[in-house]
């Protein structure tokens, strides 16, 4: 299998299991070795009471992003750490989108950038997630 095929192959079998990212209505919009771009829709019950996108759902994206990014290999990773910045508002009724790009990758360790953008293509937040490797694989 091609790299590319190795990435897709892992996504579709984390994607089956990933009941969360599932829940919350997002999409996968793109995998590569190492890249992953998901979006969602934010809707009412997104928003916190400033009337706008709660940091956990806009979190929520950037760490199922991070995740499909650092499960590219097909070596099982999960999240050992993260620093989350956020930018600027997210608001109801916007789409937004999220991009996570390895920056390192060891045997057992990667680091990767996660930017989430508003539908005027801004940045909204900057993330930074470190993934460990564990036992086995996705298919």
């Amino acid at each position: 299998m091609t790299p590319q095929e190795i990435a897709e192959k892992s996504a579709e079998a984390l994607w089956k299991e990933d009941r969360a990212s599932q829940w919350m209505d997002m999409m996968l919009d793109k995998v590569e070795p190492g890249v992953a771009q998901m979006s969602m829709k934010i809707q009412p019950h997104h928003c916190n009471g400033h009337g706008t996108c709660h940091g956990g759902i806009s979190f929520m994206l950037a760490d199922s992003c991070f995740a499909f990014a650092c499960n590219s290999y097909n070596a099982r990773c999960v999240g050992q750490h993260n620093h989350i910045s956020y930018i600027r508002p997210i608001f109801n009724g916007q789409t937004i989108r999220a991009v996570a790009k390895e920056i390192s990758k060891t045997k057992n360790s990667a680091i990767y950038d996660i930017t989430v953008y508003n539908e005027d293509n801004k940045k909204c937040i900057e993330m930074r997630g470190w993934s460990r490797n564990v036992d086995g694989t996705l298919f």
